[in-house]
């Protein structure tokens, strides 16, 4: 007959040291020297405990010693507000705390775009259902009505919460395209201010103090300005000299921007006549 050697799971905190007395002493001690050296006995005491949740949360964009750091300030928060009196044990009451710190740690600092916390919520809530419905429909992406249903959020919360998914962190803009050989960059891709846009301001600007304009005036400007003709050749096309076709250009000009500039103007304020009495 086999015989199998039992296995005991080891749970994971058993190497928790017994500090039920030092945290009573420490309620009963006042502020000074020795609770502050016993509270710091404490903290060195659970600091495994801490160090072992914040290697929960590795390979999530933050460097494992900086989750410990993380990790130690929540044993810190832990420690000061731990009360023995309400008769439940450190563990059970430093545990949440810790965790909790770090993952207002991830919520607060390592997101690249500001997303409001029930958003970030919502994203959390809609990407564990959408990998559980992954699992169990074989690879595919569940709908929005399927998560929706599934999560208990209306499908407008879904549709945030898969937004968000996509505002962890952001792509620089030298970055390649994909599929991109020649190095072809995202920035690449973005658009720049056109300075035809301006033209297209001066000319409706314009276009009321052209019409007023004389016919031979408007085909001058015409000619100048749209035709790209010099003066000379303006000159010898109208038979007129060189000399009053740039008069007549200056004096056009002169005129509509006036006018333009008028017409732009705020109106002056006028205030309110006196009544009599």
């Amino acid at each position: 007959m086999r015989t199998h050697a039992q296995a005991t799971a080891k749970h994971p905190h058993d190497d928790a040291p017994d500090t039920a007395a030092a945290f009573a002493r420490l309620a009963a001690l006042p502020a000074g020297p020795e609770r502050h050296a016993l509270r710091q006995d404490l903290v060195r005491a659970w600091l495994p405990m801490a160090q072992r949740l914040a290697g929960r949360f590795r390979n999530r964009g933050e460097s494992l010693e900086d989750l410990r750091q993380v990790a130690a300030l929540g044993l810190v928060k832990a420690v000061d507000r731990y009360d023995p009196a309400r008769g439940a044990a450190f563990e059970s009451f430093a545990v949440p705390t810790i965790t909790g710190e770090l993952k207002r740690h991830f919520r607060d600092h390592m997101w690249t775009l500001h997303v409001p916390r029930r958003v970030q919520d919502l994203r959390g809530r809609v990407r564990a259902a959408r990998h559980e419905l992954m699992r169990t429909a074989g690879g595919h992406h569940p709908s929005v009505a399927d998560l929706a249903a599934h999560t208990g959020l209306s499908e407008d919360e879904v549709k945030a919460g898969l937004e968000a998914l996509d505002s962890f962190s952001a792509l620089s803009l030298d970055a390649e395209l994909p599929g991109a050989e020649d190095g072809y960059r995202l920035g690449d891709s973005l658009g720049s201010p056109d300075p035809a846009l301006d033209v297209v301001v001066d000319r409706e600007a314009v276009r009321p103090g052209l019409r007023g304009l004389p016919a031979r005036e408007r085909q001058i400007l015409y000619m100048r300005f749209f035709r790209d003709m010099t003066q000379s050749r303006i000159a010898e096309d109208l038979g007129i000299s060189q000399m009053h076709v740039s008069r007549l250009i200056t004096r056009c000009c002169t005129r509509l921007r006036d006018q333009a500039l008028r017409e732009q103007a705020p109106a002056p304020h006028r205030p309110a006549r006196p009544h009599a009495a």
